[in-house]
């Protein structure tokens, strides 16, 4: 795998994750890779990406699973694989590949565990205050208090599941991450310089996270 600097987010629903990403892609100029990832999943697995946006980051239950196994083989899953399975090991898969060619940010996705022996990889997990997050979420949603409280429990619990089940870490755990910024306590902007600043200054990570 060559050595091209990274960084994962992992981040709460409503915490400006992705935002924070596309930012500090933008001021380094090198992509941020997001939903993008289920599009490109969607390609190698020749599955519908409506469908694939459906198991996006979450871990289904037993039941479930045996209902999203495609119907039609493909090249990673074939038969019988559940589809958030198959498409956890396409999604890792793209990652990696993405790495060996450019420096880029990747949202989500257990990118932490998937890139765990890349030698220049920054780790980072974004959190925010439970008001923050629901303020973020009516804006972005018009959604009212109460349907955007349930849409951060129930989004959140999804996330640790999924990030749970396919790893052998705790989700947000500060094991897992170099650093863990509250949006809250420092605010987007200075989250943004201090995540692009830790960046320029890496020229290569030696320890990496086990």
């Amino acid at each position: 795998m060559a050595n091209n600097k990274v960084i994962t987010i992992g981040r709460e629903f409503g915490s400006g994750g992705r935002e924070i990403g596309e930012r500090v892609a933008k001021l380094l100029d090198i992509p941020c890779f997001d939903r993008q990832l289920v599009e490109m999943a969607s390609e190698k697995m020749g599955v519908d990406s409506f469908h694939l946006e459906q198991v996006d980051e979450k871990a289904l239950s037993r039941f479930l699973e045996s209902y999203w196994v495609p119907k039609r083989p493909n090249s990673v899953a074939g038969y019988g694989m559940a589809l958030n399975d198959g498409m956890f090991i396409v999604q890792s898969a793209i990652i990696k590949s993405l790495v060996k060619d450019r420096p880029c940010v990747i949202v989500g996705r257990c990118a932490d565990y998937v890139l765990r022996g890349h030698p220049a990889c920054l780790n980072i997990f974004i959190c925010a205050s439970m008001e923050d997050r629901v303020k973020r979420i009516m804006e972005r949603y018009e959604l009212g208090e109460r349907s955007a409280k349930e849409a951060i429990r129930e989004m959140d619990k999804s996330r640790r599941q999924y990030y749970e089940k396919y790893t052998d870490r705790k989700w947000g755990d500060r094991s897992a991450h170099q650093v863990i910024f509250n949006v809250s306590l420092l605010g987007m902007e200075n989250t943004v310089n201090a995540i692009r600043a830790m960046y320029l200054a890496m020229d290569g990570i030696d320890e990496v996270l086990e």
